[in-house]
C-alpha cells in the first residue's frame, strides 16, 4: 500500500502553490478585463473620430474673412453741382420792345456795362404828361401864394374875415400835397424811363440770352420766363452738398475739401467749407454745407457734376465687404462662424455703403470670421467649415505624379 501521508511541509508547499497559482489566475482575469476594456475604448474611440470625420467632412466649406479697420482719417466722397457765386436772372423795368443787345451767352462783363436797350413809347408819354401835371401844379400853386399875401394884407385892414384867410391858406397847403405828388410821379416815370438800359449789376459772364431785336419786352417779378439775361459770377464758385446725419457732427466751418471732375482726371481743386445749415433737415436727414471755391483760371464751370471729399476725421468703424451682408426679414445681418465650427447670424448697423465695402458701426469685431457670399439658406447653428483661402480648383484638378520609377 502507499504511504498518502504528507508530512507538514509538504502541505504547507501544496497550500504555496495553490496560493500561487490562484493569485496568477486572478492576474490573467484583471489582464484579460483590461485588455477588453481597452480594446472597447479604443473602438469607442475609433468610432467618435469616425463620427467627427464623417460630419467634418459632411459640412459645407465656406470661404471667410476678417473686418479690418476703417483707419485714421477718412474722407466722405459726396456728389454736389457747381454753382456760381452769384447768379442772377437780369429782368426789365419798363415795358416796350428791344431796340438792341450788346452782349451775347459767353461773353464777360464788368459790373455797370450796358447789355441791351429798350424802346419805352407809352412811359415816354406818361413822362411827358406827369412832366406837364406838375408844371400845371406848380403854376397853381404860385398863384395861391399870391393871392394869400393879398389876403393877408386885407386882414389886416379887416376887409376879409379870417374864415376866408383860413381858407386860401389851406388852398396853398392843399396845392404844396399836390406839387408833391406830382414830383414823385415825375420822379417814378423818370426811373423807369432810365430802365431803358439794361445794365449789369456785377461782373460776370453771360450764361443765358432769351431775348432779341424787336421782342416785346414786359416787367418781369421772378418769372425766369420773362428774364432778358443770366448772369453768373464764376469766381468763386459755390458747391452746396448734403452731408448724412451720422457725419454732421464731424463738419466745421474752415475744413478743407477735395474737389474733382470726371471730365478733368488727374486734378484735384482745393476748396473750404464756408457754412452749414446749422440743422438737419427732417425730410433727408442730412445737413447741408456749402462750400467756397476758387475759379482764377475758369476751368470749372457752373452746373458741372463734381464730386467733394469731405473730411470725417478719425473714425471707430470696421470695414467688411458688401457679399457679407444678408438680407432677412429681421434686418440686415451677417453670417459669423463661431470657435465650435457653427453659424451665428449677426445683426448689424451699416454707417456708409462704399460700393463693394461698407463701413459697419455695430455688429462685428475685428476678430470675427465672416462669410463670404453666404447662402440664402444658411441658419443659425449650421455647421460649416471655414477657410480663409480659396481652393487651388486647378492644382486639385492635376493628375499627381507617381513617386516610383
Amino acid at each position: 500500500m502507499t504511504d498518502t501521508t504528507h508530512t507538514p511541509r509538504q502541505t504547507a508547499q501544496h497550500h504555496k502553490s495553490v496560493r500561487r497559482a490562484g493569485t496568477v489566475a486572478l492576474i490573467a482575469v484583471i489582464l484579460l478585463i483590461l485588455g477588453g476594456g481597452l480594446r472597447y475604448l479604443s473602438h469607442r474611440q475609433d468610432a467618435t473620430a469616425l463620427k467627427d470625420k464623417t460630419a467634418q467632412q459632411s459640412a459645407p466649406r465656406v470661404l471667410v474673412v476678417h473686418p479690418t479697420p476703417a483707419g485714421a482719417a477718412r474722407s466722405l466722397e459726396l456728389p454736389g453741382t457747381l454753382q456760381g457765386f452769384i447768379e442772377s436772372p437780369i429782368f426789365a423795368r419798363s415795358n416796350g420792345y428791344l431796340i438792341k443787345w450788346s452782349k451775347d451767352i459767353g461773353a464777360h462783363v464788368n459790373q455797370g456795362e450796358v447789355l441791351a436797350e429798350i424802346d419805352t413809347p407809352e412811359v415816354d408819354q406818361q413822362l411827358s404828361q406827369a412832366l406837364a401835371s406838375k408844371h400845371q401844379v406848380q403854376a397853381n400853386l404860385d398863384l395861391a401864394k399870391s393871392t394869400l399875401e393879398r389876403w393877408e394884407q386885407m386882414r389886416l385892414k379887416d376887409v376879409v374875415s379870417q374864415q376866408e384867410l383860413d381858407e386860401k391858406r389851406a388852398q396853398v397847403a392843399q396845392i404844396k400835397a399836390s406839387l408833391a405828388a406830382s414830383e414823385a410821379d415825375v420822379e417814378r416815370l423818370q426811373n423807369l424811363v432810365s430802365f431803358k438800359r439794361i445794365v449789369a449789376p456785377f461782373s460776370g459772364i453771360i450764361t443765358k440770352r432769351n431775348v432779341d431785336v424787336g421782342g416785346l419786352i414786359t416787367p418781369g417779378n421772378g418769372d425766369s420766363s420773362k428774364a432778358l439775361f443770366m448772369l453768373t459770377q464764376t469766381d468763386p464758385l459755390r458747391v452746396y452738398v448734403d452731408v448724412p446725419q451720422a457725419y454732421a457732427n464731424r463738419i466745421k466751418v474752415g475744413q478743407q475739401v477735395d474737389v474733382t471732375q470726371q471730365e478733368i482726371s488727374g486734378t484735384v481743386f482745393h476748396g473750404k467749407i464756408e457754412r452749414t445749415a446749422g440743422a438737419i433737415d427732417t425730410g433727408t436727414r442730412t445737413l447741408q454745407i456749402e462750400v467756397l471755391l476758387k475759379n482764377t483760371d475758369n476751368n470749372l464751370l457752373p452746373g458741372a457734376y463734381v464730386k467733394v471729399a469731405v473730411p470725417t476725421g478719425t473714425s471707430s468703424v470696421l470695414i467688411v465687404p458688401s457679399n457679407t451682408l444678408l438680407f432677412r426679414s429681421e434686418g440686415l445681418s451677417v453670417a459669423k462662424v463661431e470657435a465650435t465650427g457653427t453659424v451665428h447670424l449677426q445683426p448689424v448697423a451699416i454707417a456708409q455703403d462704399l460700393g463693394n465695402t461698407l463701413e459697419v458701426s455695430t455688429g462685428v469685431e475685428i476678430n470675427d470670421r465672416l462669410i463670404l457670399n453666404p447662402p440664402d439658406s444658411i441658419s443659425e447653428g449650421d455647421r460649416v467649415v471655414a477657410t480663409d483661402k480659396m481652393p487651388d480648383k486647378q492644382s486639385s484638378a492635376l493628375p499627381k505624379e507617381k513617386s516610383g520609377k
